[in-house]
């Protein structure tokens, strides 16, 4: 039988962990606000839900975030949550060798969506609001390497899509002629590349695809600012390390298929802005 401090301490920690459901992912010190805790008390039950498996600490961020075993409490299954725990080990590795933000991007209606990221943790980051982003595909790193990587059938879908949109912007880049170019290109590189381009010219990308069984189910993408680096210089630093962290991913997501398609449940931002560190 619990004791009343015991009793208390399990209040607090099915509070915490009911509001970091809620949340999405919490901070401690907004969790401790939130909750009218002290700070040092939330940490310390954040750090005892993590130790007993039933949150984790963010790859992008110092936020706590449900696990998988926590939302099998319910019988629910969060994909968002599985891949970020899939893939989080290997950004954080990833982040530590490069420094520059990198991205993790599924295809989903014409667009490619960020769904994990290193921006929050990387000190060369100028945006850290990535996470459901939405960027196009034509003209960013990802979406192209997405592209030139996915199933044929995949590919003649999203393009006829792409074209019924009839994007001003994708005007230079939409002829089948121009799209045939962009793959061939990519597939020989094994990467695809956005440098000095006037989408987000700020900065430029390197994306490869993760591949399951063959073909893209994702893609990952290292971001850094165009004035910083030529872009000779950006292949041979980057892309030897994502390549190896996209197998490793592909690795992982090769055991959890009910990752594959990785539909996004909250509803993504749109790409508009001008000053962001796209893929």
């Amino acid at each position: 039988m619990l004791r009343r401090g015991g009793v208390r301490s399990l209040e607090r920690g099915l509070a915490l962990l009911r509001l970091v459901n809620e949340e999405g992912g919490i901070k401690p010190a907004v969790a401790a606000k939130l909750l009218q805790l002290p700070r040092p008390t939330a940490h310390r039950l954040l750090e005892t839900l993590e130790e007993l498996g039933y949150v984790r600490r963010s790859a992008s961020d110092s936020r706590f975030l449900v696990t998988v075993q926590a939302r099998r409490l319910s019988g629910g299954y969060d994909a968002d949550a599985r891949l970020s725990e899939v893939v989080g080990p290997v950004l954080s590795q990833l982040l530590d060798e490069l420094v520059w933000p990198v991205n993790i991007a599924t295809y989903r209606g014409g667009m490619m969506v960020v769904r994990e990221t290193t921006h929050q943790r990387s000190p060369l980051s100028v945006d850290r609001d990535m996470v459901g982003l939405e960027v196009p595909m034509l003209r960013t790193a990802c979406g192209r390497a997405y592209l030139a990587f996915c199933a044929e059938s995949e590919r003649r879908e999203i393009v006829q899509y792409l074209k019924t949109l009839n994007d001003p912007e994708d005007e230079p880049y939409i002829a089948d002629s121009a799209i045939q170019e962009v793959i061939a290109l990519c597939r020989r590189q094994g990467y695809a590349g956005r440098f000095n381009e006037p989408f987000v010219p700020r900065t430029s990308s390197i994306a490869i695809p993760i591949l399951v069984n063959g073909y893209a189910r994702s893609c990952i993408a290292v971001v850094w600012l165009t004035s910083s680096m030529s872009f000779n210089r950006a292949v041979r630093q980057f892309v030897l390390p994502i390549r190896e962290a996209a197998k490793a991913i592909a690795l992982r997501l090769a055991d959890t298929p009910e990752l594959w398609s990785m539909p996004l449940p909250t509803k993504p931002k749109s790409a508009t802005r001008r000053d962001g560190l796209a893929s």
